[in-house]
C-alpha cells in the first residue's frame, strides 16, 4: 500500500515539475533578451557613432567588465564604456588590468566603433 502511495506522489511531483517547466520556459525566452541584441543596444547607449562590429565591441566591453570585476564599483562599468571607450576611465582600466601594451592595437578598434580617432588614449 505504501509503495502505491509513494508511486502516486512521485508521479504527481513529476507532473508538477514538468508543468512548471513548460510554463516558465516561454517566459524566460521572452523576458531575457538575446545577448547580442542587448550588446547592440548598449553600443548606441554609450554613444558610439561608428560601425557596429560585434567582435571588436565584445573585446572592448570585456576590458570594462574585467575592470568592474577587479574593483566591484558599479560606476566603473558605465564610466569605462562612456563615450564609446574614449574616457580616462577606459585608459585607467587598461592601466589597472596591465594592458597598456595593447593600446596601439585597441586604438583602431575604438576608431571603428567610434567613427573617429580616439585621441584620448
Amino acid at each position: 500500500m505504501n509503495e502505491l502511495a509513494d508511486s502516486k506522489m512521485c508521479s504527481r511531483n513529476l507532473a508538477l515539475s514538468l508543468a512548471l517547466i513548460i510554463a516558465l520556459v516561454p517566459l524566460a525566452a521572452v523576458a531575457l533578451p538575446h545577448h547580442s541584441v542587448a550588446k547592440r543596444s548598449s553600443f548606441f547607449d554609450i554613444e558610439c557613432k561608428g560601425q557596429f562590429n560585434k567582435a571588436i565591441f565584445y573585446r572592448l566591453d570585456r576590458i570594462c567588465e574585467d575592470c568592474y570585476s577587479l574593483f566591484r564599483e558599479p560606476q566603473i562599468l558605465s564610466f569605462c564604456k562612456k563615450s564609446c571607450f574614449t574616457t580616462d576611465y577606459f585608459r585607467g582600466c587598461l592601466d589597472a588590468l596591465q594592458l597598456t601594451d595593447e593600446i596601439e592595437t585597441l586604438k583602431p578598434f575604438i576608431k571603428v566603433l567610434n567613427g573617429a580617432d580616439p585621441n584620448t588614449l
